[in-house]
């Protein structure tokens, strides 16, 4: 903070982005998630209705709450004017064939399959929630003006973190079962990986010096985020992958993993988004004299 007023200015915290936003971010992650497990299960010939449903539902949540956002909500139509620059104009068109997929790949389910089209739709439909889980990841890497979100190392972590949400639903599912008992050790195996991916954005940020306020941010969630959404989740896995019978071991694995995710973005969003403040990197020259780099200047 100290280098950064030396440098013309303090950062300061976004407020063009809210809870309402970080809820769309979370509602697509943990739906695409579902999304994309649901059609891996297609694939292999597994239920894949009720992930899939599950997941359609979440994004379309997720979608509703920026409507809430904006002031005169049919302006969101502007949204799909601008695919060549805008990752949210991509976003919103990969919604279109992503729900058109999925629907008709559940009417299709719904009556009997007609052979393997409801399966085959239904990986088109995971194909598509790539796509848009893809797009939600360069929303953020696209902010350049907030450090905390265009590291590189975040778009990783929001790809996992939207597998590893949906993995914590289907968890969910399969206790009460409506998945295989298999997907424990998927969501373990997400948990691992997240928390790598984790582990890099945070030295990545420290490395490249941001701003100490969104590192506040983000070292104050380390405890519940690694320690109850990572380390407790994934014994409670093992624990299901053990003794698979005891559905409410896999039941609080997977709400855990799943909480976690949400509650990282929540603080990436609105406590973490500080810009990097005004800097001038060489002073200006007045008459005859000679600009000099400022010292402290990143």
């Amino acid at each position: 903070m100290k280098n950064d007023r030396a440098a013309g200015g303090r950062p300061r915290l976004q407020r063009y982005w809210d809870l309402r936003a970080a809820c769309n971010f979370i509602g697509g992650g943990t739906g695409t998630g579902l999304v994309i497990a649901a059609s891996v299960l297609a694939m292999f010939g597994k239920p894949f209705v009720a992930p899939l449903l599950t997941g359609l539902v979440f994004v379309a949540l997720g979608l509703t709450a920026i409507l809430f956002e904006i002031g005169r909500p049919w302006r969101a139509l502007n949204v799909f004017f601008h695919p060549q620059t805008s990752w949210m104009t991509r976003e919103g068109v990969m919604a279109l064939p992503l729900f058109g997929f999925g629907a008709v790949a559940l009417l299709l389910a719904w009556f009997g399959g007609y052979g393997n089209a409801d399966r085959a739709l239904a990986v088109f439909a995971g194909l598509t929630a790539c796509g848009f889980l893809y797009c939600q990841a360069r929303i953020l890497r696209a902010a350049k003006g907030i450090p905390a979100w265009r590291d590189a190392a975040l778009t990783p972590f929001i790809l996992l973190t939207g597998l590893s949400e949906g993995a914590g639903v289907l968890a969910l599912l399969a206790a009460f079962g409506f998945a295989p008992d298999a997907v424990y050790a998927a969501a373990l195996l997400l948990c691992l990986l997240r928390l790598i991916a984790w582990q890099r954005y945070r030295a990545g940020l420290a490395h490249r010096n941001a701003p100490e306020a969104s590192r506040k941010a983000l070292d104050g969630i380390g405890l519940a985020f690694i320690g109850l959404g990572h380390v407790l989740a994934a014994l409670f896995l093992i624990a299901a992958l053990v003794w698979p019978p005891i559905a409410a071991v896999a039941m609080i694995g997977g709400v855990l993993l799943t909480l976690a995710g949400w509650f990282s973005k929540a603080v990436l969003i609105t406590r973490a988004a500080a810009t990097r403040g005004l800097a001038i990197p060489r002073t200006p020259v007045r008459g005859r004299g000679a600009s000099r780099a400022v010292a402290g200047n990143r």
